[in-house]
């Protein structure tokens, strides 16, 4: 996914987390993490990192004390995490991550949503040479960084890249360096930090405002549905 879609990325997940448009999507992975390796953070690094990303949206503890909770409870949900990869208008390519307990309700979804806009789900693994799998830690600039010494740091510890910004700062590396990033921005003092997995455009594609609109048209209402988790374009 390219800068300038990252950006405005933020912009809405802002938006949406004080709408509350953000935050079942949220709860529904640190469900997941707890469900899956249990409700202490401290022993379960998939949680500790979904409890963090989701105070780094200002999700209110009370909400993730009861997503935790949920992971314990009888009639909890079993999700499984799937992938839809398809074809969007003017050439772009979308990446779709679920987290869904109907796979038939989520499929359907996502087909209409590709139709509606334009475009049309592929096989899977059509994309795959297509996306780069990388970890992504992401967090704000403050002047007590220094951004020399933070960057050798880290590349210690598996990093490739770092994307510095006027308000932030993106660190990307190899998804199985995940873990090692993640725990070294902790124990250097980084705080608020948001932390995932995310699929790279190897060859990003350039489009006019116009096309570009209508590519995230199609991007807007995929995550709309609560079954989506992300979304990954090729857009430069």
């Amino acid at each position: 996914m390219g800068r300038a879609f990252e950006a405005r990325r933020a912009g809405k997940e802002k938006r949406w987390g004080e709408m509350s448009r953000l935050y079942p999507k949220l709860g529904k992975i640190i469900t997941m993490a707890a469900k899956a390796g249990g409700s202490d953070p401290n022993s379960n690094t998939a949680l500790k990192t979904a409890v963090n990303n989701a105070k780094a949206q200002n999700m209110p503890k009370d909400n993730i004390e009861k997503a935790i909770k949920r992971a314990t409870a009888a009639d909890a949900a079993n999700y499984d995490e799937v992938s839809y990869e398809g074809k969007g208008p003017h050439g772009s390519l979308l990446w779709v991550e679920c987290a869904t307990d109907n796979t038939t309700r989520t499929v359907a979804n996502v087909k209409t949503a590709f139709n509606k806009g334009g475009g049309q789900v592929v096989n899977s693994g059509s994309l795959d040479f297509m996306f780069t799998r990388k970890a992504v830690i992401e967090f704000e600039k403050n002047d007590d960084l220094d951004l020399e010494e933070l960057e050798l740091n880290l590349i210690d510890y598996g990093l490739e890249e770092m994307d510095v910004q006027d308000d932030r700062i993106i660190v990307y590396g190899e998804f199985t360096s995940f873990g090692e990033l993640t725990k070294a921005c902790e124990d250097m003092g980084i705080k608020g930090f948001k932390a995932n997995l995310q699929r790279i455009a190897n060859s990003p594609a350039e489009l006019t405002e116009a096309q570009m609109e209508e590519v995230e048209a199609l991007v807007d209402k995929l995550e709309e549905d609560d079954d989506v988790q992300a979304v990954f374009t090729n857009l430069a």
